[in-house]
């Protein structure tokens, strides 16, 4: 089967000194359209922390590409399991809860410092979807983006729409298979 990939674009107010910008939706290519960003970033001679929520921990033969990056690019995740979220048992995911709010705290101190250009914070709406983080806490973030200068990337699956008005751009992903006609 051939896979495509639609993009819905909405871009809002793009004169501020910080983009908020949101990659969401069903489709296949959220992380990775982050990660593009984050590269495009580097272009600009902007730095760029990637926080990735839900993905189990670092795959080192995955993240070999990324080091290459660093310091420019720097990819962080705090979960300990090397299995993604959705297939750990109630207590697993008590503990990856804990080790998922140490990386918000992470990317929230990244804020505080200035620490980067661009942050990438990879599955936040999935935390926010879990139950993990409140709408309030991503608010939050949100506005300490803004204040510090920070653009940010946010990606999950699922867009609030309390977040209208608060983002400068949303990109929804949507995956569509089709079958492939042998050729007669």
């Amino acid at each position: 089967s051939l896979k495509k990939a639609v993009y819905q674009h909405t871009r809002c107010n793009t004169m501020k000194e910080s983009m908020i910008q949101v990659i969401c939706g069903p489709g296949r290519g959220k992380s990775t359209g982050a990660l593009g960003r984050g590269i495009s970033a580097l272009n600009k001679g902007q730095s760029v922390i990637m926080v990735q929520f839900l993905k189990g921990s670092l795959d080192l033969q995955n993240a070999e590409v990324i080091k290459r990056l660093e310091p420019e690019f720097k990819l962080f995740r705090f979960e300990k399991s090397s299995v993604i979220f959705d297939r750990l048992t109630d207590e697993e995911k008590n503990e990856a809860c804990i080790n998922i709010r140490n990386g918000l705290n992470f990317a929230k101190k990244v804020l505080a410092t200035r620490e980067c250009d661009v942050l990438i914070l990879d599955e936040i709406l999935g935390i926010l979807d879990e139950g993990i983080i409140s709408l309030e806490e991503l608010i939050n973030v949100i506005e300490q983006a803004r204040q510090v200068e920070i653009s940010l990337i946010l990606t999950g699956t699922v867009y609030p729409q309390e977040l209208d008005g608060r983002v400068d751009e949303v990109t929804r992903l949507q995956t569509r298979y089709e079958e492939v006609k042998p050729e007669e």
